[in-house]
């Protein structure tokens, strides 16, 4: 089940999935049911992922309070016009089916004397919110599910191994490159591949996302040519803890859900001036309001307050953020929290069908690599893990009746180039350039300028596969940075997450996907009446 040998590394597998995450994780386990030798990737180790982040929970309508009507006009209303309905509808529908799958997994939710505990997120008409553990919610579904791989020894894991680049034939794709722990390059070939690598928002110098989030999946398909969407629309969590020193760690939306409230500068609500749900508004909303509320006494934060909280025993509801915010000196529920937005989650990505299937025979993307049309412009709070079950299943499903057999392919390894030395200064300056210029609200002029900074740090990052982690991560990082600013300077009006100065309003005109493939210019997909 753990890593192999080098003698072992050149054998041929039926499926390589790239990723730890849950997305990987739980389609590896669904396709193993089939017999199926398969070869699970992960870049650390399969504690470090989006996965491991997630406190709220995981939504699903499987109260008698709750339908999967509603669960759908609330992703749709949240995406602001760019859903997929199909794929919303089937995500809604099989989502409740995940749920038990997980609870058969291993997975223990937590109760109360109804059953099944369920809380409320922001642009949720209902609860619907499953959580474990209180806020511990991805945590307790990888280690279930990392407890599961002992059952299947047709699964071999290799952590701290590096995806470098797709191996294309004339039948598709037929693996990847690899490397080691110790910076060897072998080639993996599979009759199927799952990018499941998670997203991108470690581009931003201020962002929740683990150190893996680099988009080398999203970055790896690309120079494949495989198709990306959506790639303007960035989620930015409003609540991140924003003191000197400390990480941006998430403040979970949930905290809100269960009654705390945002503040000013001055120790004033302000978010029902600014929406009917109040800090319950879409993400989108939350953000853009606060940063409003920032500037207007040029404050570093605002301040959520979890007194209300003080009744519902916050230490064990909340235990993950009580004891971070408690090594950092805050006494909770009395205190006031500091927090500010911070780039959190990706919609766009590897273009998918239903089905997770990319238009490249045996490849297949799920999870928040991928760009299955279930978000839209805006992400709707605990949706993404209910993503990765639902469209996981189907991809196994989808491997688990084919025939295709691995094949070696003769094809040359890529030559790999010395460490960038220069690595770490320019992560820092893209950082900083896409978080003040392609980050919570833009204009195409500070967008262009942000062209010209981007282009001139590709000068110092020669293209071609590098024999070390961090210069491969910049390589992708750097390669995302010019597509995400192009993608927005398209986009000209707001929608989503994407909000621009320039073009303040939504446009009818602009109801679409821009569609990126390299080697062609960008184009744009319209949509008829919301659904394409």
């Amino acid at each position: 089940m753990l890593s192999a040998s080098s003698s072992e590394k050149n054998q041929l597998w039926d499926v390589v999935v790239v990723g730890g995450g849950v997305a990987g994780l739980y389609t590896a386990l669904l396709a193993a049911e089939s017999g199926k030798r398969i070869l699970l990737l992960a870049k650390s180790g399969l504690d470090e992922s989006n996965t491991e982040q997630a406190q709220g929970g995981i939504a699903a309508s499987i109260s008698e309070q709750d339908t999967p009507h509603l669960h759908l006009q609330d992703t749709l209303n949240a995406g602001a016009g760019l859903c997929d309905f199909e794929a919303v509808n089937t995500l809604v529908q099989e989502g409740p089916a995940g749920i038990r799958s997980l609870i058969d997994m291993g997975v223990n939710f937590d109760k109360n004397k109804f059953g099944l505990a369920l809380t409320k997120e922001g642009a949720h008409s209902k609860r619907r919110i499953l959580h474990a553990r209180g806020d511990a919610t991805g945590k307790a579904i990888r280690e279930a599910l990392t407890a599961r791989l002992s059952h299947f020894p047709n699964i071999t894991v290799r952590t701290h191994t590096l995806a470098l680049d797709l191996i294309m034939d004339d039948s598709g794709c037929a693996g990847l490159f690899c490397l080691d722990p110790d910076g060897e390059l072998y080639a993996v070939n599979a009759a199927h591949t799952v990018m499941a690598s998670g997203g991108a928002c470690k581009l931003f110098q201020n962002t929740t996302n683990p150190p893996v989030a680099t988009g080398d999946g999203i970055a790896m398909a690309w120079r494949a040519g495989v198709r990306l969407g959506d790639m303007e629309f960035v989620q930015f969590h409003p609540t991140a803890l924003m003191l000197e020193g400390a990480p941006r760690f998430l403040i979970s939306e949930a905290v809100r859900g269960e009654g705390a409230l945002l503040l000013n500068d001055s120790k004033e609500r302000f978010m029902p001036a600014y929406h009917a749900q109040a800090e319950l508004a879409p993400r989108d909303i939350v953000a853009r309001a606060m940063v409003s509320e920032m500037e207007k006494t040029g404050a570093k934060n605002l301040w959520l307050d979890v007194s209300p909280l003080a009744d519902k025993d916050f230490p064990n509801r909340f235990p993950t953020i009580y004891q971070k915010c408690t090594e950092f000196g805050l006494k909770l529920p009395g205190e006031l929290i500091p927090v500010a937005p911070a780039a959190h989650y990706f919609m766009g990505g590897i273009i998918t069908d239903i089905n997770g299937k990319t238009g490249v025979p045996g490849l297949f993307a799920c999870g928040e690599v991928s760009c299955s049309g279930v978000h839209g412009a805006n992400r709707l709070a605990s949706n993404s893990l209910l993503e990765a079950l639902v469209f996981g299943r189907r991809i196994a499903e989808s491997i688990k009746g084919s025939r295709k057999k691995p094949i070696a392919v003769q094809c040359p390894a890529p030559a790999l180039l010395p460490e960038n030395t220069d690595a770490p200064a320019i992560l820092e300056e893209l950082g900083k350039t896409m978080w003040r210029l392609v980050g919570l609200r833009r204009d195409g002029q500070g967008m262009e300028k942000a062209q010209a900074i981007l282009t001139a740090l590709t000068v110092k990052v020669p293209a071609g596969t590098y024999a070390d982690k961090r210069s491969m991560e910049l390589v992708n990082m750097l390669t995302l940075a010019k597509i995400i600013t192009q993608a927005a300077l398209l986009r000209k009006e707001s929608r989503g997450g994407h909000y621009r100065f320039d073009y303040p309003r939504p446009r009818p005109g602009q109801l679409g996907h821009w569609v990126f493939q390299r080697g062609q210019e960008p184009k744009f997909k319209a949509m008829k009446e919301g659904i394409e």
